[in-house]
């Protein structure tokens, strides 16, 4: 990374210039490759657990992804658990078995790879919902939130839910997930998962922006701290960056992209970053791309 004065030298030379959406074909497809890429991933789950629920998929004559988002196996020898439910459940005392600890770790050890809230961009289907609303917000020239919420109120509900776990002996947020809700319903076609999803829908587009994964969710807050420790990450470079603010008006948590910050760190810090990679293709200069943070400089092969 340059040093930040050189920074700043260089910055101060270039033209400001601001993102133009691509008019050929293949330009637009280069625009959307990380939503694509985000969509593909979590209809490709969604089918994989569907497909296995009911056409009964397998591998080597084994159950090819069973379970839901909260406990799963893969081909009946890898197991998988979330790891904020196996903490509810720790919290509310009950002993669970070494399978469910085990995929904990596997789960655990694959997101402080990926770092950020990776899981709420790339793997969790209320997002889809969340970005339908945002998408409509635009569309229908929506700017004010009816509520002030701070974003620190996740990790309130967070505390909340390990303390309710604790005192109910029950994975208090695991009754009440709009996430475990919609997922359940759309692969198992049981329970009350379409509402939560009009619910969360409802509260993103009339209520606050972005409330639901950006303000409210405590499964959110939890791999957002995890997220602080993983290695992928967005890197920037600040000799090229012009800082127009393109990227952070694309962001979903326009907060974590302090031009500072960034500068100082060369890449994004923040565990709250979705790793969605808005930033990266809206940026003119090519100034963000994904990387490794044990590397110093941007990874341009990602």
């Amino acid at each position: 990374m340059n040093a930040p004065g050189n920074a700043a030298v260089a910055r101060a030379a270039k033209p400001v210039r601001h993102f133009e959406m691509p008019r050929t074909f293949g330009g637009r497809l280069w625009f959307l490759r990380y939503t694509l890429g985000r969509r593909a991933t979590q209809l490709s789950i969604l089918i994989a657990f569907f497909g296995t629920a009911h056409w009964g998929w397998t591998v080597a004559g084994e159950p090819l992804l069973a379970g839901n988002l909260s406990a799963a196996k893969i081909a009946g020898a890898i197991p998988m658990a979330d790891p904020f439910a196996v903490l509810q459940m720790l919290a509310a005392r009950h002993w669970l078995a070494t399978e469910v600890l085990v995929g904990a770790a596997v789960v655990l050890a694959l997101y402080l790879v990926l770092g950020g809230r990776t899981f709420c961009g790339w793997v969790c289907p209320m997002s889809i919902v969340t970005d339908a609303a945002e998408w409509t917000r635009a569309r229908l020239g929506l700017r004010a939130d009816v509520l002030h919420v701070t974003p620190a109120a996740r990790y309130v509900a967070l505390a909340l839910t390990l303390a309710l776990s604790a005192a109910a002996g029950i994975a208090a947020f695991e009754w009440v997930s709009p996430i475990a809700m919609l997922h359940r319903e759309l692969i198992f076609g049981a329970g009350l998962g379409l509402t939560a999803a009009v619910g969360v829908f409802a509260f993103d587009l009339a209520i606050v922006r972005r409330g639901w994964c950006g303000h409210v969710c405590p499964l959110g807050a939890f791999w957002a701290l995890v997220g602080r420790a993983g290695q992928v990450a967005v890197k920037y470079d600040a000799a090229s960056c012009t800082r127009c603010g393109d990227c952070v008006k694309a962001c979903p948590e326009p907060r974590v992209l302090n031009f500072g910050t960034l500068a100082e760190a060369g890449r994004v810090p923040s565990g709250e970053c979705l790793n969605c990679g808005k930033c990266i293709a809206v940026c003119p200069e090519s100034s963000l791309r994904f990387g490794l943070r044990a590397t110093g400089r941007i990874d341009e092969h990602i």
